[in-house]
């Protein structure tokens, strides 16, 4: 056909030129001119067709058809060309079905036969991996782009970081932090704050520090919040000597630290006793300009309740009133489990009245804390009056809580209920302690049915793979005061297994034996 229309065409131009003179010379210039112009529209429409066919492959998922078609424009010359590949990678990484292996053959394969991947065929592949989470295969192929000769952009890896985070892959967050500082990007404030974050979770506290160190020698270090995680790691680690040399360090450097800098200080050295250099830092704070918190002052009314300081604790919840800040239901709640453990009973009421006048709604901590108070002062029925309704409600109840209900249960010898009550929370969910068994067993031997304690006990999944030492000497008295030697004998061949040893409150078993005249044994 494409001869016919050439002859036609001759024919009218050799008429045309007739009628106007034109040379031979002319006329065989402009045929030649028109078959070429056709061909070169044949050639075009054929490539434009592959083009669009491949495109239409790629996008649909179907990799190998459309690198067919690929290979097919060869027939055209000087294609394909890498506008070309790099319109096939474009394609496939937007369908929802992306064969990445077969990325990779095409990729190698322009690098080994041509044309040469370019700055878009990088980015192309480096968007695409972001957009599918694919977090190691994006870093290699930044890491290529980069050995290649083309720059990554700061966007596209700051996005691959935001990934790895959700990932939660550490060890390729820190491959990829390496790689943006070697190209002189520095991460944004949130995802150095999330990095220092993840390290101290796991305890790598010192790769964590070495983070620091290099921001700090670049001088492209931003804001205390990233220090601040660093410091409580450290502190939570006992190493509050080493965090105060470092918030030295950051001092001296111009740094400016702000509350929560100094608690964390303040939480390390309570954790240690160490309430000279404790009260000492308060002092440090105010000099500084950094008023102590109602959490700054919890912590440290804590940690000296529990270690029998209770009236300092006290001293203390009045100093912080008088400087102005205003204690919160937590504080009170510390407060409040403090004097029940001592037994203060008359001013855990005082307290209670100025926690109502105060308008605070009480939680869960605060009716546990007065539970125990009544229970322990032998008013089991108003403790279970308080306890009963928030286990009766819908919404999520502390383990604590319910050990407490089942010690008002067992202590009032209601220990069927009790374990009833155990069985049908643990078949909605509830994740009973070690703690929760032990109090149903103690109310069993309580009510004197060693056996079917001891069976209880056998049928246990200890939420630590074991019973605890409390365990074996709750079972251990109350055989001993029923005389059952041969539960004894089981109990101590089961301590045995489990590398057990008597302590002193296994001094029951010796009374005992002195109580049955067996000097040997004893």
């Amino acid at each position: 056909m494409k001869f016919c229309r050439l002859s036609v065409s001759l024919k009218f131009h050799w008429r045309f030129s007739c009628r106007n003179c034109c040379s031979l010379t002319q006329i065989m210039s402009f045929s030649t001119s028109a078959t070429e112009t056709l061909e070169s529209e044949s050639t075009e429409l054929v490539y434009s067709e592959l083009q669009h066919k491949m495109q239409g492959y790629a996008a649909s998922g179907c990799i190998k058809k459309a690198f067919e078609v690929l290979y097919a424009m060869r027939c055209v010359s000087g294609k394909p060309t890498v506008h070309d590949y790099n319109s096939l990678l474009y394609f496939h990484m937007k369908s929802k079905v992306v064969v990445i292996d077969e990325l990779g053959e095409i990729y190698l394969g322009m690098k080994r036969f041509g044309p040469s991947p370019n700055a878009i065929t990088f980015n192309t592949m480096l968007n695409g991996m972001v957009s599918l989470g694919r977090l190691r295969d994006g870093i290699l192929i930044a890491k290529e782009m980069f050995e290649s000769g083309f720059l990554p952009s700061f966007t596209a890896l700051s996005k691959l970081l935001k990934k790895s985070f959700i990932l939660g892959s550490l060890e390729d967050t820190l491959s990829l932090f390496v790689l943006m500082l070697r190209l002189g990007y520095v991460p944004t404030e949130p995802s150095l704050r999330k990095l220092i974050l993840a390290l101290c979770k796991v305890g790598r506290v010192p790769e964590a520090y070495q983070v620091l160190s290099v921001l700090i020698s670049k001088d492209c270090f931003q804001s205390v919040h990233c220090f601040n995680p660093l410091l409580w790691a450290l502190c939570k680690s006992n190493y509050c000597y080493n965090a105060l040399a470092f918030l030295c360090f950051l001092k001296k450097k111009g740094f400016e630290c702000d509350v929560s800098s100094y608690t964390a200080l303040v939480y390390g050295f309570c954790r240690k006793k160490a309430w000279n250099e404790v009260f000492h830092c308060l002092d440090e704070m105010e000099s500084d300009g950094c008023e102590p918190n109602v959490i700054t002052y919890t912590i440290i009314i804590k940690f000296l309740s529990d270690d029998g300081n209770l009236d300092e604790s006290l001293n203390l919840l009045k100093e912080m009133e008088n400087k102005g800040c205003s204690p919160d239901l937590v504080t009170y709640n510390v407060i409040l489990r403090a004097l029940c453990h001592q037994g203060r009973f008359d001013e855990l009421g005082e307290l209670a009245q100025v926690i109502d006048q105060k308008g605070f709604t009480p939680d869960q901590h605060t009716y546990a804390a007065l539970a125990v108070a009544l229970l322990k002062s032998g008013r089991p029925s108003i403790a279970e009056s308080l306890i009963h309704p928030i286990i009766s409600s819908c919404c999520f109840v502390d383990v604590v809580i319910y050990n407490i209900y089942f010690n008002i249960l067992c202590s009032d010898n209601r220990t069927k209920e009790a374990l009833s009550t155990l069985e049908s929370m643990m078949e909605i969910g509830f994740k009973p302690t070690t703690v929760s068994y032990n109090t149903i067993l103690k109310g069993i031997c309580k009510e004197k049915c060693v056996h079917e304690a001891m069976k209880f006990f056998n049928q246990i999944i200890w939420p630590t793979s074991k019973p605890d030492l409390i365990s074996f000497n709750t079972l251990l008295s109350a055989a001993c005061k029923q005389g059952d030697s041969s539960i004894i004998q089981r109990i101590l061949y089961r301590m045995e297994y489990e590398g057990f040893e008597l302590d002193i409150l296994s001094s029951t078993l010796i009374l005992y034996f002195c109580m049955v005249r067996k000097t040997a044994a004893c």
